[in-house]
């Protein structure tokens, strides 16, 4: 199909507790990105609650669609696809962005498509202002994931490495749950590391020196937990520096490695744990060491969005041809 100016995605995101809708116009021009976070209804449980994401994607989804074309001055016939996550995530919240976007397709007599969550955490980059062509690295690192992905071509692609227990950001919000942060406590935690001494406490490097790419965060958490029962007065600034300064420690070696041993000089981060200041700082200070360029999306594309959604969505469908059935059904467990 003809790449057109004129050709408008509506992209749709429920894979966990973010209610997110989008348009773009073409392959890359971003209109508008709305997303509607439950952060406080999922606050008073210490996690999201499946049910209750649902729930309130059904109650929110119907409404930002109409919100976001009326800000940018569209009618649904204006749509040339609609794009929406299928896997992975929460199958209920998955299952309804995914039938609210085929019944528009349906409705509109206009094209769908299913989008992979992870690869379009990678191919948020085409949305950056200065973006990145492959070959490079990529770094998922997020609430539900840590994937180191080789990316040869946008389509195609090789997970090098990847969590087996705890996800990063997984990790960091059940150490925020031991010292008493809300849920999610990634931001606090960054926040108070900024305050904190991260050699004041000596916690492991799980699996950092260890052969291949993997990652495990389990371990760490497990002696944040042992640290506490022992140290119930230790300053939560302390807590924080010394856990992130593990974390950032284990993401950058292994991260800048498997870039070198691949061959690559561009790293690209991106997930939720990607908006972390320390991790920022280290891996873009360690790549420059090396000779490799590291780049993270911005603020707003780490975290789960629409737009991504959308830009995997139209190059999926303008660039390969591809367009799914109707019949295509939730993927929790999708891998890229």
């Amino acid at each position: 199909m003809a790449k057109d100016t004129s050709f408008y995605t509506l992209g749709i995101e429920t894979s966990c507790d973010e209610t997110a809708v989008a348009v773009l116009r073409g392959e890359r021009e971003l209109l508008a990105n709305i997303v509607y976070s439950q952060v406080d209804l999922h606050a008073k449980y210490g996690g999201v609650v499946p049910e209750v994401a649902s729930r309130n994607h059904l109650a929110k989804l119907p409404i930002l669609v109409r919100q976001v074309l009326e800000q940018v001055s569209l009618k649904p016939s204006d749509l040339s696809l609609i794009a929406a996550t299928y896997g992975p995530g929460l199958v209920g919240p998955l299952l309804i962005g995914l039938s609210h976007g085929k019944g528009l397709a349906y409705g509109l007599g206009i094209p769908f498509i299913g989008v992979n969550h992870l690869e379009a955490h990678i191919l948020a980059s085409r949305l950056m202002d200065d973006p990145v062509e492959p070959p490079f690295m990529g770094l998922v690192v997020s609430g539900g994931h840590t994937s180191l992905v080789e990316v040869p071509a946008f389509g195609t692609y090789k997970t090098v490495g990847s969590t087996v227990d705890d996800a990063a950001g997984e990790a960091l919000d059940k150490i925020g749950k031991m010292m008493g942060i809300g849920y999610p406590a990634g931001k606090e935690i960054d926040r108070l590391a900024k305050e904190g001494n991260p050699q004041a406490i000596d916690f492991p490097r799980p699996m950092m020196t260890s052969a291949g790419f993997d990652f495990s965060f389990a371990g760490l958490k497990t002696s944040v937990l042992y640290h506490l029962k022992k140290h119930p007065r230790e300053k939560v600034e302390d807590v924080s520096a010394s856990v992130l300064a593990s974390v950032v420690d284990i993401l950058t070696k292994k991260s800048i490695e498997a870039t070198r041993r691949f061959q690559m000089k561009k790293l690209v981060v991106v997930g939720g744990v990607a908006a972390n200041s320390h991790l920022r700082t280290q891996l873009t200070e360690a790549g420059a060491g090396k000779g490799i360029r590291v780049t993270f999306a911005p603020i707003p594309l780490c975290t789960d969005n629409a737009a991504m959604i959308a830009a995997t969505g139209a190059f999926r469908h303008l660039q390969l041809g591809e367009a799914h059935e109707l019949s295509l059904s939730p993927q929790p467990s999708l891998s890229i």
